[in-house]
């Protein structure tokens, strides 16, 4: 068969139902062997929009997102969303296109070395120079992509090679690999550091939610009565509205979360690496710390734990929960008591009718409007700060924040993801500024039939650089931006727009709007 043909029919035994991407003249013969598939190809608006789908697309399903360019240009156009969902250990491939194989030797049009280039954002990324090359290849992508930690991976398909024939036929797909269960004398070492603790807490993190070990976590809590406090990634390993959950470690260090770590006398971190949060802010670095986790923590001075259980992580919380029950081990709760009870009172705070629009006055609102399985998309500015410790979250995978790279731009195209991959209603939230980087995907979104709200935070600026910025010197600069009539954009589009001007016009706006057709509501804050 063509090689281009070979590359589908691998994607199709991968799983792979949609390929998010821009057409290129040396994607040709792949663009019309996909035509010819069961994988329906998306064109998209910009490259970047492509990576941003593939990577929520990998973070809601844990099967490897796809996004698609051609050479040069294109390939750079991706790079951001390829970085993003690397850092963000969400599994995605990316296939880039490439000049004919007998022009890479010298300076060619469009021709740059893509797969150097690609090389600090993936786990694995190649070249496919020969057709007879591309079954193990694009197995091995996946297999890189999906296994834990997940992460990018990068094929790069020159056009003349698509073109070729081969004999070779596509791998099948074995089962996931397995970790092993937690090593008994590193857990004999757990065990003697909880029988000491008085007042021990958990740190849930990205791993928590992506390995599937909630309910592991959830029955370690309700067996000892810990509370779990939760990185931005980690937000809903345990529910908010469990009575243990300490809901999300702060930005700094002056929260109710921090003052939890700094009255525990043992920190035990659950699938946490420290591109999620700090440890630096947790403000007490002589407190043990047990590191539950995939792989080895990073060396980093203000985070050495004690102890290390390097192994699958829900069968070391089981193993865990069933020695503290046999042990009646239980926890007194009552030293982080008041603590969740500010927590849970600051969150659910509502501003008066007269009170302008804040973030974190909206929040509540929209908290009302969605199903416990509905999925909240942050973008990144001030407004990914309040969604991060304000909005309560009960369900792994419900609230999306970008955090390892932090890239702007990513809530609409995510959105998108979102829609295709999950049954419950979706909402995109992001700031005028990153909604600007990347609002042309809202007609991907029309186009392909999706059904989810956009909430524009609007307030001209670069929001969290001018707070930063003032906190340093008192003033800021270069932030200041200016914005079209939203609504009408929204509307030109055929999308449903919303401005509200009240509290009650808020509610009304964000119940008619979450759950029906695409719709935008601006909301302009202080």
């Amino acid at each position: 068969m063509k090689a281009s043909d070979l590359f589908v029919e691998c994607l199709e035994r991968e799983g792979v139902e949609h390929v998010f991407g821009i057409p290129g003249e040396e994607t040709e013969d792949l663009l019309f062997s996909l035509r010819d598939s069961d994988v329906t190809f998306v064109p998209v608006r910009h490259e970047q929009g492509a990576a941003f789908m593939a990577d929520v697309h990998g973070r809601l399903t844990g099967e490897a997102g796809v996004c698609l360019s051609t050479l040069g240009p294109g390939a750079t156009n991706l790079l951001t969303g390829v970085a993003d969902a690397h850092r963000d250990k969400s599994p995605l491939v990316a296939v880039t296109a490439q000049g004919g194989l007998e022009r890479l030797h010298k300076e060619s049009h469009q021709a740059i070395n893509v797969v150097r280039i690609y090389e600090s954002v993936t786990k694995w990324n190649t070249q496919l120079d020969d057709p007879d090359i591309i079954h193990e290849s694009v197995r091995k992508a996946f297999k890189v992509a999906e296994y834990e930690k997940p992460g990018a991976t990068h094929l790069e398909l020159p056009e003349d090679v698509a073109a070729e024939e081969t004999e070779a036929r596509p791998l099948p797909v074995r089962e996931d690999v397995r970790f092993a269960a937690p090593d008994a004398d590193t857990l004999d070492r757990v065990k003697e550091l909880l029988r000491e603790a008085d007042r021990p807490l958990i740190i849930a993190g990205n791993g928590a939610v992506r390995t599937h070990a909630a309910s592991q976590l959830r029955e370690l809590v309700r067996v000892t009565d810990l509370p779990v406090a939760s990185t931005y990634m980690g937000k809903g390993a345990v529910s908010d509205a469990d009575e243990h959950s300490l809901m999300t470690l702060d930005s700094g260090a002056d929260g109710e979360a921090a003052s939890a770590i700094e009255q525990a006398d043992l920190v035990l971190t659950v699938g946490y690496d420290i591109a999620e949060h700090d440890p630096a802010k947790w403000g007490r670095s002589d407190t043990p710390v047990v590191h539950v986790d995939t792989e080895p923590a990073e060396v980093y001075e203000a985070y050495n734990p004690a102890v290390e259980v390097v192994a699958d992580i829900g069968r070391t919380l089981e193993a865990l929960t069933e020695w503290c029950g046999a042990s009646e081990l239980g926890f007194d709760p009552e030293w982080y008591a008041d603590l969740r009870e500010r927590i849970v009172e600051d969150v659910a705070a509502e501003p008066s009718d007269a009170a302008p629009f804040s973030v974190q006055g909206v929040l509540p609102v929209l908290r009302e409007a969605m199903d416990p399985e509905d999925v909240l998309l942050s973008d990144v500015g001030s407004h990914k700060m309040a969604i991060a410790q304000n909005f309560p979250t009960y369900e792994p995978n419900t609230c999306i924040v970008s955090n390892g790279l932090a890239s702007m731009g990513i809530s609409v195209p995510g959105g998108v993801a979102a829609d295709l991959a999950t049954d419950g209603n979706v909402v995109a939230a992001t700031g005028d500024g990153g909604f600007l980087m990347n609002a042309a995907e809202l007609e991907t979104a029309t186009r392909i039939g999706c059904e989810f709200t956009v909430v524009v935070f609007v307030d001209d600026d670069y929001g969290l650089i001018s707070e930063k910025q003032r906190d340093h010197t008192g003033e800021a600069f270069g932030t200041g931006l200016s914005n079209p009539d939203l609504v009408t954009f929204a509307e030109s589009f055929g999308i449903d727009g919303y401005r509200p001007q009240s509290r009650a016009e808020l509610r009304e706006a964000v119940e008619e709007a979450v759950g029906s057709d695409m719709s935008l509501i601006a909301v302009e804050v202080e």
